[in-house]
């Protein structure tokens, strides 16, 4: 399967991530697993998680992904090899256990690894921005664990084009490591976080891409079409604000390309997000082995000039 270079990571990815955040959440340990050997043997190598996954879920406190994750890959240790493992650590798991201090990085990439029970983190992410830390910090504590081989690259999620201009000044004023991987929010619908001053920003600085809800929290997957609907999962409260004209435009038009192509609307939106030029890979998850054969098939689809006007216009 094609690959692409994630930035500067030295990573080659195929450009279709699957998210992580449904294991211990949406699906249960024995979930998971089915669809961790369907990644594999589908021929996807990247998934994303963080130490937050999945905290918000009623009896979690965070971890669970990852726990599931690390018990997959012991029981499974000949496939270690094929995916790469990225995860993040910033958010809040409770009192003062949050942010990208040097203390609590620290201790959180040791309890990644231990969770995941892995020897070295191939993309570790600051999850959300800290306002109350340094970017000098932050940088020099993964500078440590880039030294000690305990994580491979660097990245940053939901980090605005000040923001990540300001950490990349550092790294080249201190002599640090830089961020050489960006995580936006941004889909089909939501387009203001990775707005045109943050894609010239990694286009000019070679940094990889990799997008989060990039089907819109399945909205795009144009499964709700009404208020009823959105009892169908548990993200049915999120996907309610996208229930306006605009939104239902776009799912009138991606009715229209995926009858075209002979694929669903959520292909056709995966695929359109792979044809920008500044993304690397979409984000997606999946909790059936249906579901997941169709992410792939999002990998085949190509979308033309007039296709991309469109949606580009939608």
């Amino acid at each position: 399967m094609q690959k692409r270079n994630l930035g500067k990571t030295g990573l080659q990815i195929v450009p279709l991530v699957f998210g992580g955040n449904v294991f211990g959440w949406t699906l249960n340990e024995q979930e998971s697993f089915k669809i961790l050997d369907a990644i594999v043997d589908l021929g996807l190598n990247a998934i994303d998680t963080a130490d937050v996954y999945s905290r918000w879920a009623p009896g979690n406190v965070g971890g669970e992904s990852e726990t599931i994750m690390g018990k997959w890959l012991k029981a499974n240790p000949q496939k270690r090899d094929k995916l790469l493992i990225f995860t993040k650590v910033g958010a809040d798991m409770g009192g003062d256990n949050k942010g990208l201090s040097k203390r609590w990085i620290m201790h959180s990439v040791e309890a990644s690894l231990k969770r995941l029970q892995i020897d070295v983190i191939d993309l570790y992410q600051s999850h959300w921005p800290d306002p109350d830390t340094a970017y000098e910090e932050t940088l020099s504590a993964y500078d440590q664990l880039l030294k000690e081989g305990k994580i491979k690259a660097i990245g940053a999620s939901n980090l605005n084009a000040d923001q990540l201009s300001s950490s990349l000044q550092v790294a080249k004023e201190k002599g640090l490591p830089a961020y050489q991987m960006l995580q936006p929010e941004y889909n089909l619908y939501d387009r203001q976080q990775f707005n045109k001053e943050l894609r010239e920003l990694v286009v000019k600085q070679n940094i990889g891409v990799i997008t989060y809800y990039s089907l819109a929290s399945g909205f795009l997957s144009g499964k709700y079409r009404n208020k009823a609907d959105l009892k169908q999962g548990p993200r049915g409260e999120k996907v309610a604000a996208y229930m306006n004209d605009r939104g239902m435009r776009m799912l009138n038009l991606l009715e229209v390309i995926a009858q075209k192509h002979q694929a669903t609307q959520a292909e056709i939106s995966l695929a359109w997000l792979m044809a920008q030029k500044e993304v690397t890979a979409p984000i997606a998850s999946a909790t059936t082995t249906d579901q997941l054969q169709s992410l792939v098939k999002s990998l085949t689809i190509r979308l033309t000039n007039e296709d991309l006007i469109a949606l580009n216009q939608a």
